[in-house]
């Protein structure tokens, strides 16, 4: 498996909005592998293959590019930064963060803290506060030098190591970087084998999922998939002070065949279609419904007149951390159920 390529598209810096250093990666990458490649209005990267059969279907594979972070909102008289978050994050997870200033020049490392006294002069009413995420600030030790280097509007992520264990991968920017990795490799499959496929394959590298599936929208329209397929990361929530009913997932069982989440319900004749290749190809999987949050599949499925749809999902422990944690084999069965599924279908 390819963790080298994962690792790249992790630490490639991109929140939503500001996604062309991920997309120049990946149009480096998959250059070759496909018959047409076009950047649309939204900045998303949209890539097919053509199939030379008749009475062919569309096949869109929805892979969004952009991860969580913020844009700067404001730089004060002393040099301190503060920004505005561009997708959910958990304020208890923002505290003494390392993070990246992504400008036009350069990329500035700094730190992320709350406002207010530290703890050692806090009240205890302080100390059991959790700040907004509005509430945060960076200190670059720059000074008042910063407003000349830093600028409203540059995107900041967090800044922190890509871990390969031995059966886990750990990252920032895992959701939704695995979907970019699995649409990366599933054409170069195809491409390195010499694959004729029965139907047209359009991977697209969607913009802006974070806040509100923006580009998968406009690229779906685009598309008018007869099938869509959003590929993405979800909860695996098989830890300590977790109820069992709750985990979603859990890691090491499988690839997550998507039923229902707030944004869309998969498509029945769909979801039995790849059960039944899963247990043909002894290729383990679990059914998941996420009663809140959405994906790129949505998007898909209500384009033009309509499609059907599903969703492939990774569980992902600890999701919108720096922590993102993922099982090696969770995501091999992911990507190699549609690596058959789209290969198979005629």
């Amino acid at each position: 498996m390819n963790y080298k390529l994962l690792k790249e598209l992790c630490e490639t810096p991109s929140v939503a909005g500001r996604e062309v250093r991920i997309r120049n990666f990946i149009h480096k990458h998959v250059k070759d592998y496909f018959d047409e490649i076009e950047i649309d209005p939204l900045g998303s990267l949209i890539c097919k293959i053509n199939s030379k059969k008749k009475n062919k279907k569309k096949i869109l594979l929805l892979c969004h590019m952009d991860e969580i972070g913020f844009l700067v909102s404001h730089i004060n008289s002393k040099g301190f930064v503060f920004v505005d978050p561009v997708g959910g994050f958990d304020p208890r997870n923002l505290f003494s963060r390392r993070v990246l200033i992504c400008t036009e020049k350069e990329d500035i490392r700094a730190v992320m803290n709350p406002q207010g006294k530290p703890v050692h002069t806090q009240s205890p009413a302080d100390r059991k506060k959790i700040p907004e995420p509005d509430e945060f600030f960076i200190d670059t030790g720059l000074g008042e030098k910063a407003k000349d280097k830093i600028k409203i509007g540059d995107f900041v992520v967090m800044d922190e190591p890509f871990l390969d264990m031995p059966e886990k991968i750990v990252s920032k920017a895992l959701d939704n970087r695995i979907a970019c990795w699995i649409g990366i490799e599933i054409a170069k499959y195809f491409y390195e084998n010499k694959i004729e496929l029965s139907n047209d394959l359009v991977v697209v590298f969607t913009t802006q999922e974070e806040v509100g599936l923006r580009g998968a929208k406009t690229a779906s329209f685009n598309v008018k998939p007869d099938i869509a397929i959003g590929v993405d990361t979800t909860l695996a929530c098989d830890t300590p002070g977790v109820p069992e009913k709750d985990w979603i997932t859990q890691h090491g069982k499988g690839f997550g065949l998507h039923i229902k989440d707030s944004s869309f319900i998969s498509d029945n004749d769909l979801v039995e279609e790849f059960v039944k290749l899963a247990e043909k190809s002894k290729i383990s999987y679990q059914r998941t419904i996420l009663s809140r949050g959405g994906q790129d599949g949505a998007a898909g499925q209500q384009a033009g007149s309509g499609a059907k749809a599903i969703a492939i999902v990774v569980g992902t422990r600890y999701i919108h951390t720096v922590t993102e944690m993922i099982d090696k084999k969770d995501l091999s069965n992911a990507l190699n159920i549609l690596k058959k599924y789209i290969e198979g279908l005629k």
